[in-house]
């Protein structure tokens, strides 16, 4: 159905398809499946578009709620105003370097180490937000072919379950510029967790302040982890 839906030719369109199902343990289960028809563990900006459907649509009351995610149970917080969510904040738990929750084929952490990708070298971070990524620092994301070089990162061998690929220009110590490839669907205009993830590597490698608000900018706007 998600293969359905998303064809932008044919069906909706869109990056992929999220369902809204009751929980036993959460105020609603999140299921998000990607264009090929794939199963995401977790969406960043996807949970945050179903926190405002069940407040606006007053499933759910309050400025607090839950959802269920193949990541885990995620709080989400929201800002209303005149009675509808104008922004949500979620929690999105803590980050991992550890090779076995991402997975990748190494024993020991990836950051920042220089693996090679469709013949050309690149200095790489991994890093486990729920879901796995591979962070990688550019001079410049506009003049890359994001179609050529996506999936020589996602399939790659090193990656045993794929991985979404981020690619990113550190404008300065509190803003960040990216383009990203999520597995299973190809570039998108934004992404949550890779947002996260970018963060979480950056920090690690020393390119941004601790502690302090980041502001990552996507094609499709501004993120603020």
């Amino acid at each position: 159905m998600s293969v359905k839906l998303s064809d932008r030719h044919f069906g909706i369109g869109g990056d992929g398809l999220v369902l809204i199902c009751p929980s036993d343990i959460a105020n609603a289960r999140m299921r998000m499946f990607n264009i090929d028809g794939s199963e995401g563990k977790m969406c960043g900006n996807a949970i945050r578009c179903v926190a405002k459907y069940l407040c606006d649509e007053g499933y759910v009351f309050g400025e607090t709620l839950t959802v269920e995610t193949l990541s885990g149970i995620k709080t989400l917080k929201v800002e209303k105003e005149n009675g509808l969510v104008k922004s949500v904040t979620v929690d999105m738990g803590k980050g991992s370097v550890e090779p076995k929750s991402l997975p990748i084929t190494s024993l020991t952490p990836i950051i920042g180490e220089k693996r090679v990708f469709g013949g050309k070298e690149y200095e790489i971070t991994c890093v486990s937000v729920g879901n796995p990524h591979c962070v990688t620092f550019v001079d410049s994301i506009e003049g890359l072919d994001l179609q050529k070089i996506g999936p020589t990162f996602e399939n790659d061998a090193f990656f045993p379950e794929r991985v979404n690929t981020e690619f990113i220009r550190v404008i300065d110590k509190n803003t960040l510029q990216m383009r990203v490839w999520e597995r299973g669907s190809g570039e998108t205009l934004a992404c949550g967790t890779g947002a996260c993830a970018s963060v979480f590597a950056a920090m690690l490698n020393g390119y941004i302040e601790r502690n302090e608000e980041i502001t990552v900018r996507l094609i499709g706007g501004d993120l603020k982890i």
